[in-house]
Parts: C-alpha cells; structure tokens; sequence
C-alpha cells in the first residue's frame, strides 16, 4: 500500500514539475532562450501577462523581440494599421509585466 501511494505521489509530482516546461509559451521560452539572466519565474510571470493581454499571433510577434531587439523598433515606426495596433497593446502588456511581475 505504501508503494502504491509513493508510486502515485512521485508520479503527481512528475507531472507538476515537467507540466509548466510542456506548456511554456512563445514570450517564456524566448524570454528564456534569451541567456540575459532571466529566472524561469520571471519569465513564467511575463508569460502570464502575455496571456492575459496578446493573443496567439501578438505573443508570436513580441517573442521575436527577444532575439532581435531592433524588430521592435521596426515594428514601432511602422505605419502598418495592424503593427500600429499591435504596438498600442504591446505596450500595455509591456507596463502591466513590469508592474507585475516585478
């Protein structure tokens, strides 16, 4: 019996510990890949704004910035309607992560 339940204990705490590396999104895995000392707290946090604020596509785009930073730039001066859009909301989720996740 108490084999079974540290089987199923161990089993729980697998799950748990690999689940959040398994559903990591585009802005926590850039945010990680990133190498500039970012812990995976911080990076699961911004996620979770991300989540919150952008949807699948904006998430994709703002990962991007991780890699290459002079994206953003490209993107803000843009006179695209659709970056122009993207932008406004971007930089709320940029002063709602940094408020938040602080």
């Amino acid at each position: 019996m108490r084999r079974s339940v540290l089987a199923a204990a161990l089993a729980v705490a697998t799950m748990t510990t690999l689940a959040p590396a398994a559903s990591a999104g585009p802005i926590e895995r850039a945010c990680m890949a990133a190498g500039r000392g970012a812990t995976a707290a911080l990076c699961g946090c911004i996620q979770q704004v991300a989540d919150s604020l952008l949807d699948g596509s904006e998430q994709r785009l703002a990962s991007k910035f991780f890699a290459d930073p002079h994206m953003a730039q490209e993107v803000r001066m843009s006179d695209r309607a659709d970056h122009e859009r993207f932008w406004d909301t971007y930089k709320v989720f940029g002063a709602q992560a940094e408020a938040f996740c602080r």
